[in-house]
């Protein structure tokens, strides 16, 4: 049923109820990859945990391909909502789900081939490949579930349910520890038992996430099949989300190089670079959660045709990304040497890392606007300009890399990743005005 959605008044207190369930929610994801590591460490021996790590990264890797999934879902449904077509708002569901599971399925299907490229190019050891194999063989029946989640936390996003996230993150973590602390510690299973803990944990995550989705299965239009296989819908649904696979892909290039650059540092500074980029990590989770309400107000704003309410989404969210921003960079100018310290036992990083440390301390400062455009644009749908300027900003990294790395070493590498922020930040900010202008 289509009308006229009566708009909720944009305050600080809103922005702030979609932003810190979603950073707390990101606050326990490195948890529980220190439980899987921690556990299979006692069993005293080192392949299994390279086994562990392997896996993770290899399934990670294939489900990450449709994290496209998460923010296309987000800018779609925000703008039906906004528009008031609740009958929409259940369609984009079902589809989200029918993308998800028939991923994952196929995930299942070609994981034999999958399995082999990932162990082509993997430097794991025959016994560590081996171990990793029994892992993700266990875990790969889960693939549907991980991607479908996607989907649904992109629609629970855009409804502003952002608690629903939170303890849909905190009920799949804290299973999945119970569950590695039985299997493996109490009941032996090893390798194995990580994966099958990880593999109930999501499943159930799934059956929870639906149920938080429950009003929207209570009425008939989640299988108004018309609507749900409506063409041009789908059309718009798989153009937004290419668009997004394609930034997304581009995104991981940058950083994928920066580490591939960085080996050729050596290994004390390659090390020092990982362990800073987990600076970069904490940034993102906060600023992530005010990127995600700029996703879900812009798109309300933008269903609802109303610039100006737009524009107030967006600096109301910015903001409180920059305030945030601010205080990171604050932190890491105080306490980023004792955070190296705990974080290595080797004088060699702990030096090298200090010596890098100034990047870290100005890059959540000068990469706010590049996390903050990105959800503006999405919650916009403005996925062609998000492709386009990832790839602008790309051409920017590259050329900076080839200027800066011969000359100043790992410093270039650095001052190239700074660059690249900024470029997404400074070409996304000039498509802002015809993002407000296809609004009205």
């Amino acid at each position: 049923m289509t009308g006229t959605a009566a708009p909720q008044r944009l305050s600080h207190r809103r922005i702030l109820q979609i932003a810190v369930p979603v950073v707390l929610s990101n606050a326990t994801v490195p948890i529980l990859g220190a439980v899987d590591t921690g556990v299979v460490g006692q069993m005293g021996l080192a392949a299994p945990i390279g086994a562990v790590g392997i896996g993770a990264v290899i399934l990670s890797a294939f489900y990450w391909v449709f994290g496209f999934l998460r923010m296309g879902t987000v800018g779609l449904a925000a703008q039906a909502e906004g528009q008031g077509d609740s009958g929409e708002v259940a369609a984009l569901l079902t589809r989200a789900l029918m993308i998800g599971l028939g991923a994952g399925v196929v995930i299942i299907a070609l994981q034999s081939a999958l399995f082999w490229a990932a162990f082509r190019v993997s430097p794991a050891s025959a016994e560590v490949e081996v171990l990793a194999r029994q892992y993700m063989t266990i875990r790969v029946w889960s693939a549907p579930a991980a991607i479908a989640l996607y989907g649904i936390t992109g629609w629970l996003i855009a409804a502003e349910r952002t608690r629903a996230v939170l303890v849909l993150q905190l009920w799949m973590n804290g299973l999945n520890i119970v569950l590695d602390l039985w299997f493996v510690i109490g009941l032996g299973w090893g390798v194995g038992g990580v994966a099958f803990a990880t593999f109930l944990a999501e499943w159930s995550g799934l059956a929870l996430g639906l149920w938080f989705c429950r009003a929207a299965f209570a009425a008939p239009a989640w299988r108004d099949w018309v609507q749900v296989f409506d063409g041009a819908r789908w059309v718009r649904m798989m153009r937004v989300n290419s668009d997004i696979l394609i930034r997304s892909l581009l995104l991981e290039a940058i950083f994928v190089s920066f580490m591939f650059f960085g080996a050729g540092q050596g290994d004390v500074t390659l090390a020092a670079n990982q362990l800073l980029l987990q600076f970069l990590m904490i940034a993102s989770f906060a600023l992530d959660g005010f990127a995600f309400s700029a996703e879900a107000l812009v798109g309300k704003a933008t269903g609802q045709r109303d610039p100006v309410r737009l524009r107030r989404a967006a600096l109301l969210a910015s903001g409180w990304g920059m305030a945030s921003a601010g205080l990171l960079s604050l932190a890491y100018a105080l306490g980023g040497g004792a955070i190296i310290d705990l974080m290595t036992t080797s004088e060699p990083v702990r030096d090298a890392a200090r010596i890098y440390l100034p990047y870290l301390v100005g890059l959540p400062v000068l990469a706010c606007a590049a996390f903050m455009l990105d959800g503006i644009f999405v919650g916009a749908t403005r996925s062609r300009d998000m492709r386009d300027m990832m790839a602008l900003s790309f051409v920017i990294y590259a050329v900076a890399v080839a200027l800066l790395l011969p000359p100043l070493g790992n410093h270039g590498l650095w001052l190239a990743m700074l660059i690249a922020f900024i470029a997404r930040g400074i070409t996304l900010g000039l498509r802002y005005p015809s993002l407000e202008r296809a609004a009205a």
